[in-house]
């Protein structure tokens, strides 16, 4: 019994240092994204309030990718959050598979940082690694719902299937909107930059009657 208990309290320890150490890793990837817009450097004699509000005007390309992206990290850390909130076991591939989504995570400050920089000049690459950094994004995050929800791994508790299901289908939402974007900006990249502020929208009015099914599904396993 006491060796039954010891092992029980092992793996929970193993696995708060697993979310402990995903938490982390959000932390600095959301960080770093700020440290990478420096103040302007104008000569204290030269400097005017003219020239500073310029120097800022220049900055908003980076800013706007700075809040795209820390919102991004910020709702996919809420996911994970979310997500290992029903995981009560693991295994290596679930290390490797989490392993894999904070490397997309602690690659966006550099996807940001590239496509902040060319934002508006008539070159598509930086936007499509930016795109292609949110696309790997999604699909490990809907790899690691759909192998957490196998119930032969019987890995999670309390994880139903509509509710695994509607998960990935979310998780497959952004990653969508951001190839569309893609192709909006070789059009219009003013445009292209305030699609991701349709995000919310969209997932609301697509997923609108699953969430309501879960709902009701919530209510009746509830006692």
């Amino acid at each position: 019994m006491s060796n039954h208990l010891h092992n029980e309290l092992r793996k929970a320890f193993q696995l708060e240092r697993l979310i402990l150490f995903s938490d982390a890793v959000f932390a600095i990837a959301i960080t770093l994204l700020i440290i990478d817009i420096k103040i302007p450097e104008i000569s204290r004699d030269m400097v005017t309030d003219k020239m500073l509000l310029q120097k800022l005007m220049d900055l908003i390309p980076r800013f706007i990718g700075f809040l795209i992206s820390f919102l991004l990290i910020g709702q996919y850390w809420r996911v994970h959050h979310r997500m290992f909130g029903f995981v009560i076991d693991f295994n290596d591939r679930l290390i490797w598979l989490n392993i894999f989504f904070l490397l997309t995570i602690v690659l966006m400050p550099f996807s940001t940082s590239f496509y902040s920089e060319y934002a508006g000049a008539p070159v598509i690459t930086p936007m499509i690694f930016y795109t292609c950094n949110i696309a790997l994004l999604g699909i490990v995050n809907v790899f690691l719902w759909q192998y957490i929800s196998n119930p032969k791994r019987r890995l999670t508790e309390n994880l139903s299937p509509l509710l695994a299901r509607y998960s990935s289908l979310r998780a497959f939402t952004v990653p969508v909107i951001f190839i569309i974007c893609c192709f909006v900006y070789m059009k219009s990249p003013f445009i292209a930059a305030i699609i991701p502020a349709s995000i919310p929208l969209i997932i609301r009015i697509v997923f609108s009657p699953m969430k309501k099914k879960l709902i009701i599904q919530s209510k009746k396993t509830t006692p």
